[in-house]
């Protein structure tokens, strides 16, 4: 599992760093930019497949989407001075904590399965 962990934040890292290209590929309509945009896209969903094969798609991409938005927007504040109004702000905050509750949840059926394997082999160890 730590390894999927790790090709979602290689997902992520490549998926806010080729979108933040797009901002200047406006300015400079370069096609080497283009090309740069292109290939961290395709890098991003590359690394989100393969963290797919450990982490259920639904987490999995809620975790890619969401750090990526919030990501992004940082990168858009400070490096490229964009200006954002409470109620944006507000609701990155609210895609931020949905994430925290979808990851945390991930983590419970496994405990749960754990639990109820240990209970079954209990209750088999009892009838024989």
């Amino acid at each position: 599992m730590f390894i999927a962990r790790i090709f979602l934040l290689l997902a992520i890292t490549s998926e806010v760093a080729g979108t933040s290209t797009m901002n200047l590929i406006g300015e400079e309509n370069s096609l080497w930019g283009y090309g740069v945009m292109y290939l961290l896209i395709t890098v991003s969903y590359y690394f989100l497949s393969l963290a797919a094969k450990k982490i259920a798609i639904g987490v999995a991409y809620a975790v890619w989407e969401g750090l990526g938005i919030a990501l992004i927007t940082l990168v858009s504040l400070f490096v490229f001075e964009a200006d954002l109004s409470l109620q944006e702000l507000l609701g990155l905050g609210l895609a931020v904590v949905g994430i925290v509750m979808v990851t945390l949840g991930e983590s419970q059926p496994e405990q749960d399965q754990d639990t109820s394997s240990a209970r079954c082999a209990s209750a088999s160890r009892s009838l024989s």
